[in-house]
């Protein structure tokens, strides 16, 4: 932990991944068995992170997605005419709709994302308060209508993540196909807390990753 994480309180504030070293990446080619156990361990790791977030007070998640909040703040800092693509919490992640709306009032866009069909990259809508929702997958709400847009900004949550900057999601590949997809990659800053650090992920060819993490201590 260096002086700024001691002086913030933070895991790893916004930690930018060309300070990361590169050789811990460990990205593994296209090996079939390989794969396989890593999608066997990677389950694994899911079931046990998302239980201990879920069994986390709801008190102590709050605090830290305020700081959380906060750091985004500095780290970003213009918000005026970008559109930030953020996120309905799910299962214990951090609570940034409070957050994303207020950047409403700083000039900003915001959107949510969409699950159009198994296998294909996420669709970003324009949502605002007020706007219409419908469920979507794991039953998520998602704008009903909305235009969809390419965000300049995309914040997304973290099952787990490593060093390298490398996101452990829920398995569908959905964050890692989009922004593989996107004409123009946005800024991606993943957002989670400090137990959910592995030491890799075990990357795989086809895993992006984050251009920065903000990460806080449950305290």
């Amino acid at each position: 932990m260096n002086d700024r994480e001691e002086r913030a309180g933070y895991a790893s504030p916004a930690c930018l991944l060309h300070e990361a070293d590169p050789a811990y990446s460990g990205i593994l080619a296209h090996d079939p068995q390989a794969a396989l156990e890593v999608a066997r361990w990677r389950k694994s790791e899911r079931a046990r992170l998302i239980e201990k977030r879920l069994s986390t007070a709801a008190a102590k998640r709050a605090e830290a997605t305020s700081n959380i909040a906060a750091t985004l703040d500095r780290e970003i800092g213009e918000f005026s005419g970008r559109i930030i693509g953020f996120y309905w919490p799910f299962r214990g992640e951090p609570d940034l709709r409070g957050w994303a709306q207020g950047k409403l009032g700083a000039g900003a866009r915001i959107a949510l994302p969409v699950v159009i069909s198994k296998g294909q990259p996420l669709e970003f809508r324009s949502w605002a308060p007020g706007d219409k929702l419908e469920k979507g997958i794991w039953n998520i709400p998602v704008p009903a209508t909305g235009e969809a847009v390419l965000p300049d900004i995309v914040i997304a949550p973290l099952v787990g993540f490593d060093p390298a900057g490398y996101r452990l999601g829920y398995g569908g590949g959905f964050y890692d196909r989009t922004l593989a997809a996107m004409p123009t990659k946005p800024l991606t800053i993943g957002v989670g807390f400090e137990f959910q650090k592995l030491p890799t992920i075990f990357p795989q060819w086809h895993d992006v990753p984050m251009d920065r993490l903000v990460i806080e201590r449950l305290s």
